[in-house]
């Protein structure tokens, strides 16, 4: 649901939401876990988001459920590390994505909503999955901006509240009204009977990529050119002396 916490005209709709998306992951997890604990291996992968450290406003359901599954997860990561179990608990964190979640979310803010920019392409966030699968990292950043999100709230959260609190509104809307009584999916699902496909409406402006995602994906090959430069610029330097 997109709005302000006080607009829900039954709390349990609120609570429904994040109880929903909070719960789904760790009995997923669970379920996975009785399986690899029995055959000593696996690995777990949990979508998250940015918004899993930074909450924004117009998305306190959201933002609840996905801080709940962070701590969910780092709580098991060192359940599992006590027991040296070889079970692997990974975290993917998401930009905004060009998903159609937009387009059948319940909005009470009269206008149609929109992610906030920068967008990436949902084939962007199942290539960081399918590489968080196969590679041991206890979280993967995807994109600039979530970098950006995570770090710039642990350095200066009360600037970012007060940032948010000016921008983030416009920046989560078009200037299109959006439709009074659409289906939407907050007690059912609009999809049950049809494939919508994983693409949004914001073909035009979403990305397929960025330098840090590559980075994140390819850091050994990064340093060992970043290393090469450095070493070649210093032998360039020594010759000129």
């Amino acid at each position: 649901m997109r709005g302000t916490h006080h607009q829900s005209t039954l709390p349990d709709r609120l609570t429904m939401q994040a109880l929903r998306r909070s719960l789904r992951n760790p009995y997923s997890a669970m379920a996975a876990l009785r399986r690899m604990r029995a055959q000593g291996s696996g690995t777990i992968v949990q979508v998250g988001s940015a918004l899993a450290y930074r909450g924004i406003p117009l998305q306190s359901a959201y933002c609840g459920a996905k801080h709940a599954i962070q701590g969910f997860t780092e709580a098991v990561r060192c359940e599992l590390l006590h027991e040296r179990s070889p079970v692997h608990l990974t975290m993917v964190q998401m930009p905004a994505l060009n998903t159609p979640q937009f387009g059948w979310s319940r909005n009470k803010m009269g206008k149609r909503p929109q992610p906030v920019p920068p967008i990436f392409q949902p084939e962007v966030a199942a290539r960081a999955i399918v590489w968080a699968s196969e590679h041991r990292r206890k979280e993967v950043y995807v994109g600039r901006s979530t970098v950006l999100a995570i770090v710039g709230d642990k350095l200066a959260s009360a600037a970012a509240d007060r940032y948010l609190a000016r921008t983030a509104y416009s920046a989560q809307l078009t200037s299109e009204p959006d439709a009074k009584g659409r289906p939407d999916n907050l007690l059912e699902p609009v999809d049950a009977d049809r494939d919508n496909g994983m693409h949004g409406r914001f073909d035009a402006a979403a990305r397929d990529g960025d330098a840090e995602t590559w980075f994140v994906t390819h850091r050994t090959l990064a340093t060992a050119a970043a290393a090469g430069a450095g070493a070649a610029a210093a032998t360039w330097l020594a010759r000129r002396r």
